[in-house]
Order: structure tokens, then sequence, then C-alpha cells
């Protein structure tokens, strides 16, 4: 289910948000605020899971577009997520062994879009990302994914390592991309898989890495040691669509 992304401000829409199901991706409270529509609105973003960031009211006033925001600004996102267990009956209605894409440390928008746009293509059943440290289902990720987004669902999970773990027990192995891994042409890609991604700058967190099977590396030859986390994701995508279909 689409939703317009937009900016909700004052205490009483941040509740009503809440309550009527909105996703809310980032939540902005004032520092020290104690009052009893914040302890609501925190009660709220425990029961939904969503991560509070408390700042000071320079911040608030810097981000709030009608400078009346009562010390609580909230983001909605623009798409719907949907659950895990929603990705894996996807591949089990097609017949298909699971292709997940996970995403560590992806907050640029453009990167996100670009991704859920590969995994489209590539076939893959669906795309999980953290709660935290990630950025969330935003107009501009819509606007970069080129309408894939429509059709690759994207669950939000708030431990991307207890995840995976989860994951493994369904019988899916698990790839992530490094620039210290395998070579991706040495290894067997074929059957239920996750691919492991994470920003160019950061990638993929030790925590999250560990949880992994193996790792893979793309093969280059140039002067620079990596690339943008959008592109890998595409070569190693692809590699896993050519083992799995076209050998």
């Amino acid at each position: 289910m689409r939703y317009n992304e937009f900016t909700i401000e004052g205490r009483n829409a941040v509740i009503e948000a809440f309550r009527s199901g909105k996703p809310i991706d980032r939540l902005f409270i004032l520092d020290g605020a104690q009052e009893g529509a914040i302890q609501t609105i925190k009660k709220e973003a425990k029961k939904h899971d969503t991560t509070i960031k408390f700042v000071t009211k320079e911040r608030l006033d810097q981000i709030s577009e009608t400078g009346k925001h009562q010390g609580v600004i909230a983001y909605a996102a623009a798409y719907e997520y949907v659950q895990v267990a929603d990705i894996l009956e996807r591949a089990r209605q097609k017949n298909e062994p699971p292709f997940l894409f996970l995403l560590d440390n992806i907050e640029d928008p453009h990167n996100l879009g670009a991704i859920i746009r590969t995994a489209n293509l590539a076939g893959a059943h669906g795309v999980i990302i953290p709660k935290n440290r990630a950025v969330g289902l935003t107009a501009t990720v819509a606007k970069a994914s080129a309408g894939a987004i429509n059709y690759t669902p994207v669950a939000k999970v708030t431990n991307l390592s207890k995840t995976i773990e989860e994951l493994k027990k369904e019988g899916i192995w698990f790839v992530c991309a490094d620039m210290d891994g395998t070579s991706m042409y040495h290894l067997n890609l074929r059957g239920a898989i996750g691919l492991v991604l994470g920003s160019e700058g950061e990638g993929v967190s030790r925590l999250v890495k560990e949880k992994c099977d193996f790792t893979a590396m793309i093969p280059m030859k140039g002067d620079i040691d990596s690339l943008n986390a959008s592109v890998a994701a595409g070569i190693l995508a692809f590699e896993i669509v050519r083992q799995n279909h076209f050998c």
C-alpha cells in the first residue's frame, strides 16, 4: 500500500498517525520533554518499534515545515513495509527457492531505490533493511526504484543478525559482499540465498558479516578499490541469476 511521504508535526497529529497505522520511519522528540502527550508518543513508538531521536529545539526548528512542532516531528514512510514471513510466502507461491537482499548501513535513498530496482529485475522475492542506520521507504527511494517498489516488498527488522539466524532455519544460505572475500566466480551461489550488502563507505558490519556463510568479492582491475553499493548489488545479483538459471 502506498502512502504519501510527509512530515507530521505536533503532539496530537503524531499520536493519531501512530494509532491510524501509518508507518513512521523516523521520530524526533525534544530532549528532556516529559509531558503527558510526549509520554503517550513514546509508548506508541515503542509499540510500533519506531526509533526515537532526542534532539534540541534548534534542530526541531531547523527541520520543521510549520514552525509549530510542539517538541515532536515524525516522518511517515511513503510505502508500507511487509513482514519477513510475507517475503518467504512470496517465494513459496512462486515455487522458487527464496532469493533475498539484506542491506546493512545503506543510508543513501538513491542507492536503496536503485538496489530495489535491481532486486526486482534479478527476480529477488524481497529486500530486508534494518530499522537503525538505514534510510526508509521515502519518496526519493520510490523514484530511484523506477517503479520497482510497487512490485518488490521491503521488510524492516530490528536486528539484521538475528534475522539471518532465523532465516537459516528456513534453509537459506547467506553470502556477504566483501572486498576481502572469495571471488564470486569461485563460489556456489545456487539455491535459496540471501545477498548481504553494505554501504561503500562502511561495508557490512562485523556482527552481520559473522553470521554469513561466506563472503564474495567482485574481481576488479581498476585503480580504486570500491564500487557504488547499487552497482555492486547488480553485479553480485546477476551472478546469482546466472548460476541459478543459465548454467
